[in-house]
């Protein structure tokens, strides 16, 4: 069963009107993934996400949802599987301070991301904190920290950071469309390489 991505009605409520199209690794990835979780809320308890996953962009078209979904539908049926690599646990520093799972750039995962790029580029689609394939970090959030002072932020993210040794690795066949809209989180699963009939 699917376990949604936020569940507190402040994190709701911050979502409203925002669509994310992200992966959701189920094997490898989001076994090392949950461990650095329980790890780092051991050590403060801090907003995060409810279930792991890796965004490939995000949204605010709260009244063209169906226009966004016809084209990732349509990047979709040309998708080949992504290979996502966990390779390090790092940080976004202030004023972000989000302590991450950093994925390596696989060929599979940028080429996914730039042809994802290039299906929105003649479009008018609202994109939030869009950053160029080169330039955008491929990771999945463990916790957000902004709320910490320096001093302790400065203190978790040294303690946090950490190449990982065992490079845990999985291939993604599917997306995941997931918005937020009257105070819920709802979400379609997009399977690559498949042309829908709806």
């Amino acid at each position: 069963m699917r376990r949604p991505f936020m569940t507190s009605p402040a994190q709701l409520e911050s979502l409203e009107g925002q669509q994310y199209l992200v992966l959701r690794p189920t094997r490898a990835v989001s076994d090392v993934y949950r461990a650095e979780q329980r790890s780092a809320l051991g050590r403060m308890d801090a907003p995060h996400p409810h279930t792991e996953h890796v965004t490939l962009r995000a949204f605010h078209e709260p009244k063209r949802r169906e226009e966004l979904l016809a084209l990732i539908r349509e990047w979709a049926v040309a998708q080949r599987p992504i290979e996502v690599v966990a390779e390090a646990v790092d940080v976004f520093p202030a004023p972000w301070q989000v302590v991450i799972l950093r994925l390596r750039r696989t060929p599979s995962l940028v080429s996914a991301y730039a042809n994802l790029s290039e299906a929105l580029e003649g479009t008018d689609l609202r994109r939030l904190d869009e950053r160029s394939t080169e330039d955008w970090t491929f990771h999945l959030s463990v916790i957000y920290a902004k709320t910490l002072a320096p001093a302790a932020w400065t203190e978790l993210s040294h303690k946090s950071r950490r190449s990982l040794s065992s490079r845990p690795a999985e291939t993604i066949s599917e997306a995941e469309l997931v918005w937020y809209e009257d105070g819920a989180e709802h979400s379609e699963v997009i399977p690559f390489g498949l042309r829908s009939f709806r």
